[in-house]
């Protein structure tokens, strides 16, 4: 689909108003036409004729037109404005909505700057083609022809000796559209980099500052912008090279009019009133000629903006809800691996688990970093599909369930957490909008947030930076829990969410969630002993499979991988898998 029947979709709801915008445009059109009109007559009747009797009429005529004019013109732009909003307004919504329902593969691979490109500056170039090039492109192709029809019933030699110069400008306008097209699409990926490099940078700010790396981002910022200015360049060195031929043509047609159009009245086959009217419309051909290399300008970048934004929407979902989905408003919290086995292309994460999990069970999942074990939740939630095996959820494979019903059903506190810039109650509450206060502050008080809270002046009221800015690791961390919590889930996941409080704290909220996820089934990854020896399975998984599975005493009697770290007391895995042992 081209750029072009893309846009229709949107603008179809709108095209008796823009088929109004053009009428109005018509009349102006038609309006412009009187005053050179008017200032004929008044040289030939009033001046040369000594009919003064015509000149108020006259100059009463050309006021009213000018007055008229205005209005007209004021009204078709805001026509064009508010169809153009309403419209990018849809299309930004739109390209969100597409956003949320693609899945985690999608945002592995795809740019933060990629779509913000597409959110911004290309959405701005569809509303700029909407709201100024469609109607200043039909205005001067009308004002063109009208005007030439006008100066042939004026002059027809003249005008046609004026328009030898056309087909030049016509190859000259073709050759522009045709070249100047691929240099906006080169500019529209150069601006995606440059906006992930800024995003990335202002996301990873401490990381600069902790390193001590603000030159060297300096110096990468000033070749990715610098990329980006060479990109504009080369489109403005073509700009450069057909323009001025384009904007030219208008005074190569002044220059011959007034030469030919002198000669023609000094040998009396025009009249001076009707070159001073002929001088007066000339800008009908004059303006659409310098307009043009500006409006296919425009157009083409409309064009790429266009094609950028319907390439990002062709993008579709891996995982959705499949035809004959099994109706299932909440799923319990029975869960079963069968032979699962997952990769990322061709890196291999899991390889042959199984297991079972069953309501009231406290599964723990331990091993060194990198193992797979934040991927074998990942799969739980059907936050990617399993290349081999099935995962079973109440007896029933998860690609057969409503992906938005069984995640509903789904709390999960994850690893790398994010918290928006709100209150901390709007955080807590994010999961359950319609959460009472009462509700947030159970949630906060057996996530173990309450007491850090109640210390802040404004309590729960407090609002906290983007991404948790403000808060220490521990404190982000029982806030995500909190909001897990609140969403009473039939299937509970912590991932490392307790990492980074004390041993004191830690013990406290287990004791509390011990009491609270009799009916749930508890998935906790951790890398303390302390947080999965009371777990009903422990898992400990090695290089994408399970290589020990049981409860603590179980595994600690086999001498096995699960007992050298509970030797080592911290559980540091990555030593483990390097074979030190303490």
């Amino acid at each position: 689909m081209n750029a072009y029947k893309w846009l229709w979709k949107y603008l179809h709801r709108y095209r008796w108003r823009m088929v109004g915008g053009l009428l109005i445009d018509l009349m102006v059109i038609g309006l412009s036409m009187v005053s050179p009109y008017c200032s004929g007559l008044i040289v030939d009747q009033v001046i040369e004729g000594g009919n003064t009797g015509r000149l108020g009429g006259l100059l009463a005529l050309i006021i009213i037109t000018v007055f008229l004019k205005s209005i007209l013109r004021y009204l078709y732009q805001l026509v064009f404005e508010y169809v153009s909003q309403n419209v990018v307004f849809k299309i930004r919504e739109d390209i969100y909505d597409k956003l949320l329902s693609m899945d985690f593969t999608f945002f592995d691979k795809t740019r933060t700057g990629d779509i913000m490109a597409r959110m911004t500056g290309d959405t701005d170039a569809v509303r700029h083609f909407m709201s100024w090039v469609i109607y200043q492109a039909f205005e001067n192709s009308l004002f063109f022809i009208v005007g030439i029809g006008i100066l042939c019933t004026i002059n027809i030699k003249l005008t046609l000796v004026l328009l030898i110069i056309t087909p030049i400008v016509g190859y000259t306008a073709f050759k522009l559209a045709t070249t100047v097209k691929p240099t906006f699409m080169a500019i529209r990926e150069q601006f995606s980099k440059l906006n992930s490099m800024v995003q990335e940078n202002i996301s990873g700010n401490r990381v600069v500052k902790a390193f001590a790396k603000e030159q060297f981002e300096i110096e990468k910022f000033e070749r990715e912008n610098g990329a980006y200015m060479d990109k504009n360049l080369v489109s403005s060195s073509i700009w450069s090279k057909y323009l001025p031929i384009l904007d030219s043509a208008g005074g190569v047609l002044t220059a011959i009019m007034l030469v030919i159009g002198g000669y023609f009245v000094m040998y009396n086959k025009m009249s001076l009133g009707q070159l001073v009217t002929y001088n007066s419309l000339l800008w009908t051909l004059n303006n659409p000629l310098r307009q043009c290399g500006w409006i296919i300008n425009d157009i083409q970048r409309f064009a790429a903006s266009g094609e950028k934004i319907i390439s990002f929407m062709q993008n579709t979902p891996t995982i959705a809800t499949n035809e004959g989905a099994v109706e299932k408003e909440r799923v319990t919290s029975k869960i079963e691996f069968k032979n699962v086995s997952f990769s990322y292309g061709d890196e291999k994460v899991l390889e042959d688990v199984s297991f079972n999990a069953y309501p009231g069970q406290t599964v723990a999942i331990i091993g060194p970093t990198g193992a797979g074990k934040s991927t074998l939740v990942n799969l739980i939630c059907r936050f990617y599909d399993v290349k081999k095996g099935e995962i079973l959820v109440d007896d029933v494979n998860v690609k057969q369930l409503d992906v938005i019903k069984l995640r509903q059903s789904i709390a999960v506190a994850m690893q790398d957490i994010f918290l928006f810039s709100d209150t901390i109650e709007g955080n807590i509450a994010y999961g359950v909008p319609g959460a009472t206060m009462n509700d947030v502050e159970w949630a906060a008080d057996i996530a173990g947030a309450k007491d850090f809270i109640h210390e802040f002046p404004e309590g729960y009221d407090t609002i906290i930076g983007e991404r948790g800015v403000g808060l220490s690791g521990g404190q982000k961390q029982r806030i995500a829990l909190a909001r897990a919590l609140l969403k009473n889930p039939s299937i509970l996941i912590l991932d490392d969410t307790t990492s980074s409080v004390d041993m004191e704290t830690e013990h406290r909220i287990q004791r509390k969630l011990s009491d609270i996820c009799k009916d749930r089934t508890t998935f906790i990854i951790a890398h303390r002993i302390s947080s999965v020896k009371n777990a009903d399975l422990i898992m400990v998984v090695e290089n994408g499979r399970v290589v020990e599975q049981g409860k603590h005493d179980e595994l600690i009697g086999k001498k096995g991988y699960y007992h050298s770290v509970y030797m080592n007391q911290f559980g540091d895995f990555d030593k483990l898998a390097a074979g030190e042992v303490v």
